[in-house]
């Protein structure tokens, strides 16, 4: 595997894993328990960080001058980014509307 490929799965890992965290913090709070579902959103934003960050190492590679092929791998690694940023903001929503109905 080579460098590019070593981001590009870092990232799918650390996003799919911010992503199974917000649904979990999902899932707890229909079920009323508020502070696993704050738990899971802090651990979804610290893990989605992490994968902001791998996609800033191939940012920061392309703005030194280094090109950065465009891989139908890295495109499916930025849309999970992508929808993972927007689930993040409908779960917290979510949560919001779970604690006020209870």
């Amino acid at each position: 595997m080579d460098e590019m490929e070593t981001v590009i799965f870092g990232m799918i890992s650390q996003v799919g894993s911010a992503r199974s965290s917000y649904l979990e913090g999902l899932r707890a709070a229909r079920e009323g328990n508020f502070e696993e579902a704050e738990a899971k959103l802090q651990e979804g934003s610290e893990t989605l960080a992490n994968g902001h960050h791998e996609h800033h190492k191939l940012i920061q590679k392309e703005a030194s001058g280094e090109k950065v092929e465009i891989q139908l791998l890295l495109i499916h690694a930025e849309d999970l980014l992508i929808t993972t940023e927007t689930l993040r903001e409908v779960v917290t929503e979510f949560v919001l509307v779970y604690k006020k109905i209870s």
